[in-house]
């Protein structure tokens, strides 16, 4: 377990069904290491929609990017630019500071030196 990580962030993205991998693909771009697309419904006031007389519950992708804190800014961006989170109804985001992390995902990997699952990956 790493503890006290004040280097790295948690940006949470939500956007329409179908869009995770854009946000995932943008994250990328900007330098994180992989992210997580959680499926979800949207509750809010705007969300509720009537076909044929049925309530159209809209599917939401919520998409889960531990990052560097130092590249947060530069994640944010590349999302907020190809999702298009700045026009109504594409999605919203936010980051929050993490405290304590665990387990032997890459980007832990590479900030604990003593961590045992180092990538051993040899390209000829």
């Amino acid at each position: 377990m790493i503890n006290d990580v004040d280097d790295l962030v948690l940006i949470v993205t939500i956007v329409k069904k179908g869009w995770g991998d854009t946000v995932i693909k943008a994250s990328h771009k900007a330098g994180s290491k992989g992210g997580t697309i959680i499926f979800g419904r949207g509750t809010g006031v705007h969300e509720k929609k009537h076909f044929l007389g049925n309530l159209i519950e809209p599917e939401k992708e919520i998409v889960l990017t531990i990052a560097e804190s130092a590249n947060a800014d530069n994640i944010l961006e590349f999302i907020k630019k190809d999702v298009g989170l700045d026009k109504p109804g594409c999605g919203m985001g936010f980051v929050v500071p993490v405290d304590k992390v665990f387990g032997t995902a890459h980007i832990l990997c590479e900030l604990d030196p003593e961590c045992e699952h180092q990538s051993t990956d040899t390209k000829d």
